[in-house]
């Protein structure tokens, strides 16, 4: 597969990766051996990057990739996770004393020395203009508890601000047919500085996958069902903040864009993978099939002008007046 560097981390990764929230199970239960497999799926399609967080499933998803890459110590698997949604979402609580604690737990929990990718978890937006913070993340660097460091955001002005340090690796922003503000000012200002993009939530939480109607139902313990209208966290990360409704009916016309012999969520992958300046997407996976499936987006060809401009008008049309304004 595809290689394209996280430059300031030294590392090259694979154009597809694997996010790893749902092997927290919070997106509905997901035993240890069914996360082995999905996890071997992805490594066997030539996916050398993971990202999880040290909340997701409080930290199961960090202790099932530690467990899987013991016994697969040759797999050449970079593994990004992320801190601080475990603590009281307040500015004060993003200091040195407690990344250290942060990071020493997910140490823990991965089994390593040095963390290779840390990233502030959508922290509160004052974080992302604090010398402080930047401070004491290139201090976790010198120590070596972690070996470079990035941001997952929630907008695009904390991407910005985050890629005008020199420290940062690395941002995470959602990016997806159905979200392209990022591509305005956020890809051609990380290109610039050399800031590598993961995309996350590629298929606005299955959206793009075609397979929803309007009467899908899903589990309580998922948070498609708990946080439509960001009762628990960002609306923004559930269906990418799209009414559901809407979003339905979108991805039902997105699905007409896919190349023959390629799945809807295939083409939102592809769609991705060629906006300049993206570095990996992170798609999930609850089943190895899907791991597999995603990865073999890499290897369709660049999607054709006529259906990249399609997209547009279908995010004009239906998408753009409800998302644009806010993410």
């Amino acid at each position: 597969m595809e290689q394209r560097a996280i430059s300031r981390a030294g590392r090259k990764v694979s154009v597809v990766g694997l996010g790893t929230w749902q092997l927290g199970a919070d997106w509905g239960e997901v035993s240890e051996r069914d996360a082995m497999a999905v996890l071997d799926a992805a490594a066997e399609s030539g996916v050398t990057f993971f990202d999880t967080a040290d909340v997701y499933g409080d930290g199961r998803s960090e202790q099932l990739i530690a467990a899987y890459l013991r016994n697969r110590p040759d797999a050449g698997i970079m593994v990004a996770t992320k801190m601080g949604r475990r603590a009281e979402q307040v500015p004060e609580n993003y200091v040195l004393d407690n990344f250290r604690a942060w990071t020493d737990r997910s140490r823990e929990n991965l089994g390593t020395d040095t963390l290779d990718l840390v990233q502030l978890h959508c922290p509160p937006t004052p974080v992302f203009s604090s010398g402080e913070v930047y401070d004491a993340l290139d201090t976790l660097v010198d120590e070596e508890r972690i070996a470079a460091y990035g941001v997952s955001v929630e907008t695009c002005d904390e991407a910005l601000a985050a890629i005008a340090r020199p420290g940062t690796a690395s941002v995470q922003i959602i990016l997806n047919p159905f979200r392209l503000k990022p591509l305005e000012r956020v890809l051609p200002a990380a290109r610039e500085a050399g800031v590598a993009i993961i995309a996350r939530v590629p298929l606005a939480s299955g959206l793009l996958s075609g397979r929803y109607s309007t009467d899908t139902r899903f589990a309580p313990d998922d948070h498609r069902s708990y946080n439509r209208h960001g009762e628990a966290f960002d609306q923004g990360e559930t269906f990418s903040g799209v009414d559901f409704a809407i979003g339905v009916e979108a991805a039902r016309e997105f699905a007409r864009f896919a190349p023959e012999g390629a799945s809807s969520a295939q083409t939102a992958l592809r769609w991705i993978i060629q906006q300049p300046g993206v570095t990996t997407v992170i798609p999930g996976a609850r089943s190895p099939e899907q791991a597999r499936a995603n990865a073999a987006a890499a290897t369709l060809p660049p999607l054709p002008e006529a259906t990249l401009e399609a997209v547009r008008e279908l995010y004009d049309r239906l998408i753009r007046a409800q998302v644009h304004h806010r993410w």
